[in-house]
């Protein structure tokens, strides 16, 4: 599960809503910073719902700096990941970037973080929107052909938020085609036909048909995700109603 789709629920009752997410059947989280706890104080929380967080979405600083870099890391090893995710690149003060030195320079930049990571035993991720399929200073390249073509595999895998690549017009399919063995997490959010969000399984989104390719896309972890799940005019209790249906999916799927 992916804490950010319960972030409202969370800030009124953290305990009690791991608890719940343990009882629906969760055993791993992918943290989404730690609702106003120290990383101790937040591992001691999961520790008492019985849930491990195994990844976290944590952003590299920008402009890059390895200190600062450093102590997230070190947060990371105290909740206990084994992923550790850079959640959201691509905009820009006028909307999407459009410039391929940005992508360039910031693909750098996760090369320099990847590295840090795996000095402290973690696997470091980017995770997608949409904005990266946006194709950059007028060529055919798009800002994702520049992030996977300019990290390297050994450093920076990929977490595909299968969501975002639709909205992006990708189809997962091929990005795994592309990528073999580098996709090593998704995010299962599923698309309704108004081209928002939906709880998984309920939407357009075929997940079966991307899960088949599941060993060549290197995968290790399948993760519940809504962005609205708990955002008015949905209350933040509906989040849980979300990690049920998500659970439950998932568990019944079949490819």
């Amino acid at each position: 599960m992916q804490l950010y789709t319960l972030r409202n629920q969370l800030n009124i009752d953290l305990e009690g809503s791991l608890a719940e997410l343990a009882e629906i059947g969760y055993t791993r989280v992918e943290h989404a910073g730690f609702v106003g706890r120290t990383a101790a104080q937040f591992r001691a929380a999961l520790n008492n719902a019985g849930l491990r967080a195994t990844s976290g979405h944590v952003g590299i600083p920008q402009p890059f700096d390895a200190e600062i870099w450093k102590r997230a890391l070190e947060d990371s090893a105290i909740v206990g990941n084994k992923f550790i995710v850079h959640p959201y690149f691509g905009a820009g003060p006028t909307g999407p970037i459009r410039d391929a030195a940005v992508y360039r320079a910031f693909a750098r930049d996760l090369n320099r973080a990847g590295e840090l990571a795996r000095r402290a035993g973690l696997s470091f991720g980017y995770h997608n929107h949409q904005n990266e399929f946006f194709r950059q200073s007028g060529t055919n390249v798009t800002g994702f052909d520049i992030l996977t073509g300019d990290t390297d595999p050994r450093l920076v895998h990929l977490e595909v938020d299968l969501f975002w690549a639709f909205r992006g017009a990708s189809d997962p399919v091929d990005l795994i085609k592309k990528h073999r063995g580098r996709i090593k997490q998704v995010h299962v959010k599923d698309l309704n036909e108004n081209g928002s969000f939906a709880d998984p399984g309920a939407g357009l989104i075929d997940f079966g048909r991307i899960f088949e390719r599941s060993r060549e896309a290197g995968l290790v972890e399948y993760i519940v995700e809504r962005d609205d799940a708990g955002s008015p005019p949905r209350t933040p209790a509906d989040a849980l109603v979300t990690a049920r249906v998500g659970y439950d999916y998932l568990a019944g799927l079949r490819f």
